[in-house]
């Protein structure tokens, strides 16, 4: 099963080639996800205070029809959303290739080609900015499509395995469904 799983996980595609094939994109949308997982002897601690459970963070790519390009490698999931996009290179790599790339407020600070929602409470905002953030909500909610692609597979439900196998898990998952949504 292990050598399975490792086999398809290369089959993944890496950050880089999704970034130079999606330079023909309009844009590419960026959301993190939370994984449940059973608390494990081994790995680290990773409880949500949040979210009252444990879980590890995978940050998301879609293009502007919601169809999923890229997945992450797993971090704990108390690592917040615009660090791990930062740790895995994908602010450095839209930028470099002037992709730009919607996301939700939890990339504020991110930079780049990353363009998230008017700051601020929503009383607080001009007609303008409220307006903004509706165009965007629209646009940044076609990711939750990919995401909920990526959640479909019970195996990523609730994973009952060391936390270093999610992410080959992950990828194993992103290689089978790319390979059948063709």
């Amino acid at each position: 099963m292990t050598e399975a799983v490792e086999l398809l996980a290369a089959l993944a595609p890496v950050l880089t080639d999704v970034v130079r094939t999606a330079s023909a994109k309009a844009y590419l949308i960026l959301d993190g996800t939370l994984l449940p997982i059973e608390p494990h002897r081994r790995g680290p601690a990773v409880l949500l205070r949040k979210h009252k459970k444990h879980g590890m963070n995978v940050q998301a790519i879609a293009d502007p029809f919601g169809r999923l390009l890229w997945a992450s490698p797993a971090l704990p999931g108390t690592v917040h959303d615009v660090r791990a996009a930062r740790e895995h290179g994908i602010v450095n790599a839209l930028a470099e290739a002037g992709i730009p790339c919607w996301a939700d407020k939890g990339y504020r600070g991110a930079g780049g080609t990353v363009r998230i929602p008017c700051w601020g409470r929503w009383e607080a905002l001009s007609a303008g900015q409220q307006a903004v953030n509706r165009s965007h909500a629209k646009i940044r909610a076609l990711v939750e499509k990919a995401v909920a692609t990526l959640k479909s597979w019970r195996l990523l439900r609730k994973l009952r395995c060391s936390t270093t196998r999610i992410t080959s898990l992950v990828q194993a998952v992103l290689a089978l469904h790319l390979a059948s949504s063709g």
